[in-house]
């Protein structure tokens, strides 16, 4: 599984540092050359976009397990931008 967790640092102070959103992705075909991915994401309140806290899922189909790690992350942010929140 692969966790990927978005922190902002107001200023570059990492003092300062606040998580605002994290995702899951874990492989759900049992590592196979072409894999699917079941993506889970949270996200904190944005006043900036009036969003509240919320999370989504989304699944991930037929990515190829030889290209980059980044690849696989592209798919991801792309389908859970598709999906649909649940405020929590």
């Amino acid at each position: 599984m692969l966790l990927i967790t978005i922190d902002l640092l107001p200023g570059g102070h990492a003092s300062h540092r606040r998580t605002v959103a994290s995702m899951q992705i874990a492989n759900i075909t049992d590592l196979a050359d072409i894999s699917d991915y079941h993506i889970g994401a949270i996200e904190g309140a944005n006043p900036l976009t009036g969003t509240p806290p919320r999370s989504a899922t989304c699944l991930v189909a037929g990515h190829e397990r030889n290209q980059t790690v980044w690849a696989l992350v592209a798919k991801a942010a792309s389908e859970i931008m598709l999906a649909e929140f649940d405020e929590l």
